[in-house]
């Protein structure tokens, strides 16, 4: 139960992290502010809890880096279509949904018992 949270807060922590880095270094990637990032980034780790959580029990590592990745990407081209003056573009939407699911992919799902 624990490593569940660890895993979806890591994924919040990340996305807000790659959305901030990504719209100040990409040019025409903008995401207006911290503050869009850290909502859109509430967004992306529920969507991704709520999708792990319907597909199975024990999902595989690659499973929640491809989740990861798909989510991240959805998002992001949903904001903009709905958040006005946010700008994307195609190169930084999948720089920053590659980190998210690169990062969810090595983040243990479960504790190992030894």
């Amino acid at each position: 139960m624990l490593w569940t949270w660890v895993r979806h807060i890591s994924r919040f922590i990340v996305a807000v992290s790659m959305l901030w880095t990504v719209s100040t270094l990409v040019p025409g990637f903008s995401f207006i502010g911290f503050w869009v990032s850290f909502f859109a980034s509430i967004v992306i780790a529920v969507l991704g809890w709520i999708i792990e959580s319907t597909i199975v029990k024990d999902i595989s590592p690659f499973a929640r880096g491809v989740v990861g990745f798909a989510v991240t990407a959805s998002v992001i081209f949903i904001a903009a279509s709905i958040i006005p003056n946010v700008k994307i573009t195609f190169f930084g939407v999948m720089i920053t949904a590659l980190v998210v699911g690169i990062v969810d992919l090595f983040i243990p799902s479960k504790a190992r018992s030894y």
